[in-house]
């Protein structure tokens, strides 16, 4: 049998899923058993707005069924709106609610709306604050939040290398421990915290699905992508991936932070930015760690301090632009994906140098190293969410 009738092979069992799919659409057999239940209803809040002119909930259907808007209700009151397309949300489909009420400055508003059907669709607004213009103060404003928050810690951090090196082999192995174990911390946390995010989404989206299909694809792409040469990558192609990884994470984070900041959850308080600065200083130690001290130069550090810490101020500027919760969570599980693909590689590379009969894992070194490492991330986290 040649190549191109095993191929042709592949059309058939093709056509019968589609045509399978296509009748099943079409006929709706199943649809008696559930003709006399009235369909639920359901949106989920994806965003809100607030401005001079009122209150815009930007919502998503989440429902098989169209999802019609009746009424709505703003602090136990109903109140007049619009919507836009239309008072029928689809499936999957979003349309923003204006609600023309003076809110109030760092009040709590409790919105609630009601579908045809009676379902009661909660949301509230604990702290209400003008949603930032697109203005260029505004975003100077954020992007210095993302400067300080992602480029200057990493910076900081690379000033704790050489005195790392001092100490030799067991100085090196600590630094590569320290890696994995603060590397190690982001993961859980960046798995955390998408998910967390993805429970804001409609969940027709299965945003949770998401984050593992994309930390998995990302890892696997990533993986061989550094192994395209049939070796791991090494020194300053392994600082690189490292980078690349806690770039995305910083991208992930600048999302939810500039989020924050539209909805005024987070005050802009410099205990606050000095928090994000301290638990990301460790990122400058974990990017400079296998690259050996020769190989070390200004202008490769400045590079893979803008790689790891640049991304945080356009993911600051679009979390304020209120970013759908969904594209979040994504974008935490490709940086989950790209963490654990560092994780695998710098573990490797540590059971390497044990192979050339140097410290690894095994030594005092590398288990205080990988201990400090999340106990440093641990304790920076509470002044972060603080």
């Amino acid at each position: 049998m040649d190549a191109l009738t095993i191929r042709s092979t592949i059309i058939l069992p093709i056509l019968l899923i589609i045509a399978l799919i296509a009748a099943f659409l079409a006929g709706k057999p199943f649809d008696y058993l559930t003709k006399e239940v009235p369909p639920a209803e359901a949106v989920a809040v994806e965003s809100v707005r607030l401005d001079g002119s009122g209150i815009h909930v930007t919502v998503r259907g989440s429902s098989a069924k169209p999802t019609v808007i009746a009424q709505v209700q703003v602090d136990g009151a109903y109140r007049s709106f619009s919507i836009t397309p239309g008072h029928s949300v689809g499936y999957l489909k979003s349309a923003t609610i204006h609600i023309p009420y003076h809110w109030i400055t760092g009040e709590t508003h409790h919105l609630a709306f009601v579908t045809a059907t009676g379902v009661t669709i909660k949301h509230t607004i604990d702290v209400a604050v003008a949603t930032p213009r697109l203005t260029f103060g505004s975003f100077a404003g954020f992007a210095l939040i993302g400067l300080f928050v992602g480029i200057v810690p990493v910076i900081i951090g690379y000033t704790f290398y050489p005195a790392l090196l001092s100490f030799g082999e067991r100085g090196r192995d600590f630094a590569l421990a320290l890696t994995v174990g603060l590397l190690s911390f982001l993961l859980v946390d960046t798995l955390g915290e998408g998910l967390e995010v993805a429970g804001k989404a409609a969940k027709g989206l299965h945003a949770d699905l998401i984050i593992w299909l994309s930390a998995l694809l990302s890892c696997l792409v990533l993986l061989g992508i550094g192994r395209r040469g049939g070796k791991p990558p090494v020194g300053a192609a392994l600082a690189l991936f490292i980078a690349i990884g806690i770039g995305v994470h910083n991208f992930g984070e600048g999302l939810a932070i500039g989020a924050s900041f539209a909805v005024g959850e987070i005050a802009l308080a410099s205990f606050l930015v000095l928090g994000f600065a301290l638990h990301n200083v460790t990122e400058g130690i974990a990017i400079a760690a296998p690259i050996r001290k020769d190989a070390l130069s200004i202008v490769n550090l400045a590079f893979l301090a803008l790689v790891a810490g640049g991304p945080a101020i356009p993911g600051t500027m679009l979390g304020a632009l209120s970013i759908s919760p969904f594209w979040t969570a994504l974008a935490f599980g490709i940086g989950a994906g790209a963490i654990l693909q560092v994780i695998i590689e710098v573990g490797n590379l540590l059971l390497r140098r044990q192979g050339d009969g140097v410290l690894s894992w095994q030594s005092v070194a590398s288990l205080s190293g990988f201990a400090c490492g999340i106990a440093i991330m641990y304790l920076t986290a509470f002044l972060t969410h603080g």
